[in-house]
């Protein structure tokens, strides 16, 4: 249940003849009261004698008997509660009781004799009803309604448990500025599919990606198409900026532009630069960790640096203290937008909705120290600068490669937030990660297939080698792998890995005691990336010259060439007919 306050309005039979009205942008259905400040107020809905002029009347009263100077210059407070999609319809007198409860919590009307406001509850829909109130008290006093919008939503929280309601993750002041409903009806009526202010947060938020300076920074904006007013102090430094749609204008035809603060917290230019400058001291601390990084990079390069500081990050959070762990969290949201940004068409979609989801669990009270996050951030970087892959080859393995290693690091970052009780941050960073199997699903499907093949083609008595290390290496999850289809590519990269010179029992076991592997869909795919990544192998076999069976095994074809599935089902042994 979710009240929504604005206390900005200045004429109530405005805000009444709206509710009572057709509704402009959704069908308001048989508008009445379901409740008000002393339970006998007009109706206009449902009394054919009652008008929208006596209901305003009644409410403006104390306002009206003010002296004209006193008189606040907007006195209508405005708030919309409204329930989840998948609750009950609830009946009017449950509304009008939530009414009473959320005007008595905010200070509006506290009841029990004390002087309020006075206000009415209009319903013209199933799932919300709409509180008008005159911010005028009985005896021409204001109410205290500091923070009504935080003791709305306390209430509210209340209200859900108390009535069986869905119950929404409580806030804590660290999430981004949602659009306005004049926003999200302007965005409606020129077609588009987000609202000018949602548009330019994700174009920013790219924009930061790995910049390591305000001028990268804002090439960045100016390549996007922004347009960017700055913000200059009379000693010329530079104080902050907004931003702008070329296309988003007002009625006098001007430009709408957002303050980085007002698209996101952590993009005001404050605390933008906390991310360069503890980058410059971390390089300074370290001047022979100062690798060939900076320069150009191949895609497929890139997606492997970041796959290992990935990994990394994820054990940290697990790990580390609070304020590094939340250091990674907001920089792996660096890292999913400059993936997102460019990796090819058919994982896009996926990964854009996952940093999207993502950005809200980058945020939290616990402060990050920037600096120890250079890694991913130089991740980050690596990705923006080696450009947009066309999702083939090598290009394409390693991305589902680096994926792979995200959906564990977004998976640590839900832990951390649930077991520091950020709900909204934990839910936020769930959802990204179910993007984030769906883009995998995409990403993998060719290598992994490529892979599945190479495994059914090795010599029978090879593969029964394999089962055995199998069994000796990780016994307590060999049968589990065994069942799934995918055991077959990891099979063909075990062959890779002893072809390789690496000792396949000590790998293989090192891959399964890095990380849990409960929250994977198939264990298999995920050791056959944590194995190829740790020995260094071609994330893409296709081209593979070799089979990757030393020297001395057969090989046979089967009859048979089966599709690889990416999400496996345990649906029996594939090496069954092999031990018969």
């Amino acid at each position: 249940m979710i009240p929504s306050i604005n206390k900005s309005g200045s004429r109530t039979i405005g805000l009444l003849a709206y509710l009572y009205g057709p509704g402009k942008h959704e069908e308001h259905i048989d508008p009445h009261l379901v409740a008000s400040f002393d339970g006998m107020s007009p109706d206009p809905g449902r009394d054919p004698k009652a008008t929208l002029k006596n209901l305003q009347l009644l409410l403006d009263q104390p306002v009206q008997a003010l002296p004209e100077h006193a008189r606040p210059a907007k006195h209508v407070w405005h708030t919309s509660v409204r329930a989840a999609a998948d609750d009950r319809v609830l009946t009017d007198a449950e509304w009008g009781d939530i009414a009473r409860r959320v005007v008595a919590a905010t200070g509006i009307d506290l009841g029990g004799g004390r002087p309020g406001c006075r206000w009415a509850a209009v319903r013209h829909a199933d799932d919300h009803i709409h509180i008008v109130a005159t911010l005028v008290c009985e005896d021409g006093s204001r109410p205290d309604d500091f923070r009504s919008g935080k003791r709305a939503q306390a209430e509210c929280r209340l209200i859900e448990k108390e009535l069986g309601l869905h119950q929404v993750a409580p806030g804590d002041g660290t999430a981004a500025q949602r659009p306005t409903s004049a926003e999200r009806h302007k965005a409606e009526r020129q077609g588009r599919a987000r609202t000018a202010r949602e548009e330019l947060r994700e174009t920013v938020r790219r924009a930061v990606a790995g910049a390591t300076s305000e001028e990268e920074f804002f090439d960045r904006l100016a390549a996007a198409g922004l347009l960017i007013r700055k913000r200059v102090a009379p000693s010329g430094d530079l104080l902050g900026y907004k931003v702008a749609l070329p296309d988003d204008r007002n009625k006098a035809d001007e430009p709408v532009f957002y303050p980085g603060a007002r698209l996101a917290p952590d993009l005001s230019l404050p605390r933008i630069r906390e991310r360069w400058s503890a980058d410059s001291r971390a390089r300074d601390a370290s001047p022979a960790d100062r690798t060939g990084s900076a320069a150009m990079t191949s895609p497929a390069a890139a997606r492997r640096r970041a796959a290992s500081a990935t990994w990394t990050a994820a054990l940290v959070i697990e790990h580390g203290e609070d304020a590094v762990a939340a250091a990674h969290i907001a920089a792996a949201g660096e890292v999913l937008d400059a993936l997102a940004k460019t990796s090819a068409a058919h994982t896009r979609h996926e990964l854009r909705e996952a940093a999207d989801a993502f950005e809200r669990a980058s945020r939290s009270h616990v402060r990050a120290e920037r600096g120890h996050d250079r890694a991913l951030r130089q991740a980050a970087r690596d990705l923006v600068h080696s450009g947009p892959v066309l999702g083939r080859g090598e290009d394409a393995a390693t991305t589902a490669m680096a994926i792979d290693m995200l959906f564990f690091l977004i998976t640590a970052a839900a832990h951390w937030h649930a077991k520091k009780n950020h709900a909204q941050q934990a839910a936020a960073a769930h959802r990204a990660a179910e993007h984030l199997r769906a883009a995998y699903q995409a990403a993998a499907a060719t290598p992994l297939a490529a892979l599945y093949q190479r495994g059914r083609r090795l010599d029978r008595t090879f593969r029964l080698r394999q089962t055995a290390l199998l069994r000796a290496a990780v016994p307590e999850l060999a049968e589990q792998i065994l069942a799934e289809p995918g055991w077959y590519a990891l099979a063909a990269t075990l062959a890779d890995v002893e072809a390789a010179g690496h000792d396949r029992a000590a790998l293989l076991t090192e891959a399964v005691e890095q990380r849990e592997l409960n929250t994977a869909a198939s264990i298999s795919d995920v050791l056959v990336w944590r194995l190829r990544r740790a020995a260094d192998l071609p994330a893409d076999s296709t081209n593979t010259a070799h089979d990757g069976t030393p020297t001395g095994h057969s090989m046979h074809k089967p009859r048979q060439r089966a599709p690889c599935p990416v999400s496996p089902s345990r649906s029996g042994n594939p090496l069954a007919r092999d031990q018969q």
